[in-house]
């Protein structure tokens, strides 16, 4: 396949290492400040930055290129690409990330959360650990994560650094080199504690999740998910 690449920082050069290696061709790489002819793409992987994200997408909706997205930061506008993707029969998926061990992390703790919800004795919160170039927080994992929970439990909302309670989901975001992303979900409780934990070691993970989605998506209508995929219920 053709592949274009929105965003060509650390994230984007893993892709087009993957890509390469599973026998495709980069045809368009951009941050942001170059001009490119986006039909010349028979895919786009979006790695770009929140202020860039949604131009890139409906770019690529707009010329008939489906769109592939882990940009995090943007999403009060995910609604409007979902919309115009309908509008123009795109193919279009975003994830928080693609990393086939996080996207089961993810099924996991839904589950989790629904078996932990009758019990009130403990206390929940989130903990996302990532590299100190990462500017959005918290995560767009850890938001995937909370709003999980939220689905299969009597939590409400989250918040960056708040206070557990009946309702409420703390979430803390810690910031040091050299960590591609580690997440961790804590119940505790007076007697003990249970705790699941996610931990990248590197991004080659979210870069194959991210190439083999473009490779799914060609060909088909619709807007998806990582779930879809990959195929977990």
């Amino acid at each position: 396949m053709k592949l274009a690449l929105l965003g060509y920082g650390r994230m984007g050069k893993e892709i087009e290492k993957i890509a390469l290696e599973r026998g495709h061709e980069i045809v368009i790489t951009s941050n942001g400040e170059e001009t490119y002819d986006i039909t010349k793409a028979d895919v786009a992987i979006d790695f770009s930055v929140p202020t860039s994200a949604y131009n890139n997408i409906s770019t690529c909706i707009e010329n008939n290129v489906p769109v592939v997205s882990g940009t995090t930061g943007w999403l009060d506008k995910y609604n409007d690409a979902v919309e115009l993707c309908k509008e123009k029969k795109g193919g279009f998926i975003y994830a928080s990330n693609f990393s086939l061990g996080v996207n089961i992390f993810f099924a996991l703790n839904e589950k989790l959360a629904a078996m932990m919800n009758p019990q009130k004795q403990y206390n929940l919160d989130i903990e996302e650990i990532h590299h100190t170039k990462k500017l959005d927080a918290p995560s767009g994992t850890a938001i995937t994560l909370a709003e999980g929970i939220i689905n299969n439990s009597d939590k409400q909302k989250w918040e960056l650094d708040g206070e557990s309670t009946k309702e409420l989901i703390p979430i803390t975001a810690v910031r040091t080199p050299d960590v591609p992303g580690t997440h961790t979900i804590k119940y505790n409780s007076e007697v003990d504690s249970i705790e699941i934990k996610h931990t990248a070691h590197n991004r080659k993970g979210f870069a194959l999740g991210a190439v083999v989605a473009a490779e799914w998506l060609i060909g088909k209508e619709g807007v998806y998910s990582m779930r879809d995929v990959l195929n977990i219920g």
